[in-house]
């Protein structure tokens, strides 16, 4: 969320940063309008309410001096009631531009590329030499040759994009898992295991309510909804809290498993699991100061390229522009792998510094000088674990099967896969 005292002091330059975004920047004309009159009535209230003070203080000596103070009383009801009417009207009005704060977008960092779609994003890095493989296989053909991914049973209990893992498959997606998670607590990430069901609070605090209501899972009777990634619980853990400025930076990783309606995504990736409704994936999230959140972005961001480069991963950083990033992001790298079976990079994470804006909306905050003040919250991907199997499987392959990253080896046990004869 962003603070409406950024509003009131340069409406333009903020005006200017969400067109940036392709954000609707009429928005803010609206609520500033909302805002003078709340200014207006709630000013009223607190003069009333000077004056209520001022007739109590006449009441208690006047009862001491056992005056008659029944007319005193009759005024101070009478300002008592235009008190209640002011207080609901300053409540409404608060309400109202409370319910625009939150579908408003993150402004862009002044270092992000302005560009209305991922066309207008920049390659800030490349690792690894993309291999060349002749007549290379998608992973789904892989899956196939050894009968380790079966989509017509996963569609059969639970519908399109759902998946069953066998055999090598689930035993290589709990073998990303725990490298994942060991390689992340090695740099100092504190490993977590979050709650997969969280309130509309929760959501609503990380940014995904009210804007994305369509893309979750909601169980209606409990009031719960399914955690379209550990991004939302772990960096809820602190909200309403002050944190020790001495902590700063905490660093902690989670792997859950992730749900997505992906309703945006009709016909993307239709084949295999790039894309599906259930998926598993090692988060990250950061709290930081605000003077140093961009270094801890860098870092971040290495950290989820530390795993790539152990697993010998052909990838790129790209710098988003502000017409790609999220909703809360104030900068955003996505990193893509390589793909033989297509020829191009595809995302398998995105680190993004969302500076106060998820700590506006979740009241996090830590101490400085003496009194509370916002931290900054990050988060990224570190990594994808269906992605990462994707890869594995194609930039490993060859005619006669798949070699196992040296990185996994002691995980699999394996070093090796051969195609059956």
């Amino acid at each position: 969320m962003i603070s409406i005292k950024l509003f009131r002091e340069n409406p333009e330059a903020l005006k200017d940063a969400l067109q940036k975004r392709n954000a609707d920047i009429a928005i803010v004309d609206k609520l500033l309008s909302l805002d003078a009159d709340w200014r207006m009535l709630k000013a009223k209230a607190d003069t009333f309410k000077a004056e209520r003070n001022k007739h109590s203080l006449e009441i208690s000596e006047g009862k001491k001096q056992k005056k008659d103070v029944s007319g005193i009383i009759a005024k101070m009801q009478e300002v008592s009631s235009k008190i209640k009417g002011f207080d609901e009207q300053v409540a409404f009005l608060e309400e109202q531009m409370n319910v625009i704060l939150l579908t408003i977008p993150n402004i862009p960092h002044e270092s992000v590329p302005v560009g209305p779609d991922e066309g207008g994003n920049l390659e800030a890095k490349k690792h690894g030499k993309p291999l060349k493989i002749p007549n290379a296989l998608a992973h789904y053909e892989i899956s196939e040759k050894f009968g380790i991914i079966d989509f017509e049973r996963g569609a059969k209990v639970a519908g399109h994009r759902f998946v069953f893992l066998k055999g090598i498959a689930a035993k290589m997606e709990r073998a990303l898992v725990s490298f994942m998670i060991d390689e992340h607590t090695k740099r100092g990430y504190t490993e977590m295991y979050p709650p997969l069901l969280v309130n509309a609070k929760t959501m609503t605090g990380t940014g995904q309510l009210p804007k994305f209501a369509e893309e979750l899972y909601k169980c209606e009777r409990d009031e719960l909804y399914l955690i379209p990634t550990s991004e939302v619980p772990v960096t809820n853990y602190f909200a309403g809290e002050i944190i020790a400025k001495e902590q700063l930076p905490v660093k902690f990783c989670a792997y859950t498993p992730c749900f997505r309606r992906e309703a945006g995504s009709y016909q993307k990736d239709i084949k295999g699991i790039m894309r599906q409704h259930q998926f598993n994936k090692v988060e990250l999230v950061k709290f930081a100061e605000p003077e140093n959140s961009f270094e801890e972005l860098e870092k971040m961001t290495e950290d989820a390229e530390h795993i790539l480069e152990k697993l010998e991963l052909p990838y790129r950083r790209m710098l988003l522009c502000t017409g790609d990033m999220g909703f809360a992001a104030a900068k955003t790298y996505d990193l893509e792998v390589w793909l033989p079976s297509q020829g191009k990079y595809r995302e398998i994470s995105s680190c993004s510094n969302c500076t106060d804006f998820q700590a506006r909306r979740a009241n996090i905050r830590y101490w400085k000088d003496g009194k509370p003040e916002f931290v900054h919250t990050l988060n990224g991907s570190g990594l994808a674990i269906g992605r990462t199997m994707i890869a594995v499987l194609e930039n490993y392959q060859d005619e006669n099967g798949v070699d196992i990253p040296k990185a996994l080896q002691k995980y699999i046990g394996e070093k090796r896969l051969d195609y059956p004869k």
